[in-house]
């Protein structure tokens, strides 16, 4: 396996420069795996399968869901491939590479896992700033336009919050300067993991049922149902943030709830 990928990668740095794989390759691989992962959960709202796992019972519209993918096309066109391209020289700076040899899965797990503890630090405490009354308003409630959320609109926002909530998947990279190999894997580790948070299904192996830290669809989706005021579950992809700032308190109140009325149920049933 390890020497597939070592063909593959000396393939692209023989043909491509470092600026071309940095900007233009982490580009259209991230459009490829976005668009790859979300598209399905559209087609499954519209068709209505998996119905049984669908945490919110509406379902939207053709018409809001082709306005998410239009605009999400412009705002990646218009935004995130400009911000590629000007951040290539930080990352060059800071040492980033794509040369052989690759390193080892030891580094690339350690510095994942970095990337993940310190991008959930700092989007925690920039999601909540974004719910402030004025930046709620003018900036983050486009991104809550879409109550019942779907795979796509994990990125649909205002200009100004893709590059406010978007430093904190960079900095992590920025600061260690890591091979772009790791960062391309950070990159589509990030997106699954949003697409999945917020694609409106809670299934039987969803990640979530695995680790008790993971947020997961169930988590997200209770934000976006509530006012801006009192939705709290303001993490990213790990759950003790909220945990120990008290901001999920209603959300494990309802699971409480919920647990205690399928108790109920299941007691019925057995008489």
């Amino acid at each position: 396996m390890a020497s597939i990928i070592e063909f593959a990668w000396t393939y692209l740095i023989t043909h491509f420069s470092d600026f071309h794989l940095a900007c233009f390759g982490s580009f259209i691989l991230h459009e490829s795996v976005f668009f790859l992962s979300g598209l399905p959960f559209i087609f499954s709202e519209r068709a209505g399968w998996l119905s049984k796992y669908k945490i919110q019972t509406k379902n939207n519209t053709p018409a809001a869901q082709w306005k998410c993918i239009i605009r999400l096309v412009l705002y990646h066109l218009c935004v995130n491939l400009p911000v590629m391209v000007l951040s290539y020289p930080v990352f060059n700076y800071m040492g980033m590479r794509s040369s052989l040899p690759l390193p080892s899965w030891k580094v690339v797990s350690t510095q994942i896992l970095f990337y993940f503890i310190l991008e959930d630090f700092i989007f925690y405490w920039g999601h909540r700033i974004l719910h402030t009354k004025w930046l709620y308003k003018h900036v983050h409630s486009v991104h809550h336009e879409y109550a019942t959320p779907f795979g796509l609109t994990s990125e649909y926002a205002h200009p100004a919050e893709i590059l406010f909530l978007g430093f904190a998947t960079i900095v992590g990279p920025a600061i260690t300067g890591p091979h772009l190999i790791t960062l391309w894997l950070w990159m589509v580790l990030r997106v699954l993991e949003t697409v999945e948070a917020h694609c409106g299904y809670h299934f039987p192996l969803s990640l979530s049922n695995f680790l008790p830290l993971y947020g997961g669809a169930d988590f997200h989706d209770y934000h976006h149902r509530l006012l801006y005021t009192k939705s709290g579950n303001y993490s990213s992809t790990f759950v003790y943030m909220d945990w120990i700032f008290g901001t999920d308190k209603g959300y494990r109140k309802l699971k409480a709830l919920k647990s205690i009325g399928d108790e109920v149920e299941d007691m019925l049933k057995e008489t």
